[in-house]
């Protein structure tokens, strides 16, 4: 198990990140000026590093991934909900 220290300092970046993206999109309860299709293929990245993980070099480091999709996801989720009442309030 051989893990890379460069790959772990990256995802915790972002990970440390997300939280804050969340919580911003939540409070405002706005998706202005988000790019969704940027967003998907965040978060596309995420779960090919996880089947990567998986498949070709099990490590901890996919703890990072898993965490990162979850919180890319649920900031995906609220942005897709609030451009719904974004679009019927208009």
């Amino acid at each position: 198990m051989d893990i890379s220290p460069f790959e772990a300092a990256m995802l915790i970046c972002f990970g440390i990140s997300w939280p804050f993206a969340v919580y911003r999109t939540w409070k405002s309860k706005s998706c202005h000026a988000k790019s969704f299709v940027f967003m998907w293929l965040i978060f596309i990245g995420y779960m090919c590093g996880t089947v990567h993980k998986i498949f070709w070099s099990l490590d901890y480091v996919i703890i990072l991934y898993v965490l990162n999709g979850i919180m890319a996801m649920t900031d995906l989720i609220l942005s897709h909900r609030y451009r719904d009442r974004q679009k019927v309030e208009l």
